[in-house]
């Protein structure tokens, strides 16, 4: 189970329940989930399937993550899943990822979960785009 940030909570933001495909829901990705009011949240929450419940993403439950972070206002959502560091970009703002801070931030993760084998991938609709680390000058 992962612990949510003091402080932080999903508010009105749905985008966990927009952007991921949700086979167990046959929820194409980028489209709204037919149990979420966007804004909202869940109509089915008390019953809503253990994948939802068990979801956070990673602004959530990751201290580090700067306020910029926050989803609605990155137009972005990042999580986890083994080695990868998954980000799925709003199709209604495919640029979010490559704006201040976003793009410097994702090459610093690229570079620190490289060493474990790890990469950072970005989803904008059907384009997956694996950030590469930033070559430091010595």
């Amino acid at each position: 189970m992962s612990h949510i940030v003091p402080g932080r909570s999903c508010a009105a933001c749905s985008l966990c329940c927009i952007l991921p495909d949700i086979d167990a829901l046959a929820k194409p990705a980028n489209t709204v989930c037919r149990h979420c009011a966007p804004g909202v949240g869940c109509l089915v929450y008390a019953d809503r399937p253990q994948l939802c419940a068990d979801f956070h993403c990673r602004w959530i439950t990751d201290v580090s993550m700067a306020p910029a972070w926050e989803p609605t206002l990155a137009h972005m959502m990042v999580y986890a899943q083994g080695p990868q560091i998954t980000v799925l970009v709003d199709p209604a703002q495919p640029d979010a990822y490559m704006q201040a801070p976003y793009w410097e931030d994702l090459q610093q993760w690229a570079a620190d979960i490289d060493a474990s084998g790890g990469f950072v991938i970005v989803f904008v609709g059907d384009t997956a785009i694996k950030v590469e680390p930033e070559l430091r000058k010595r």
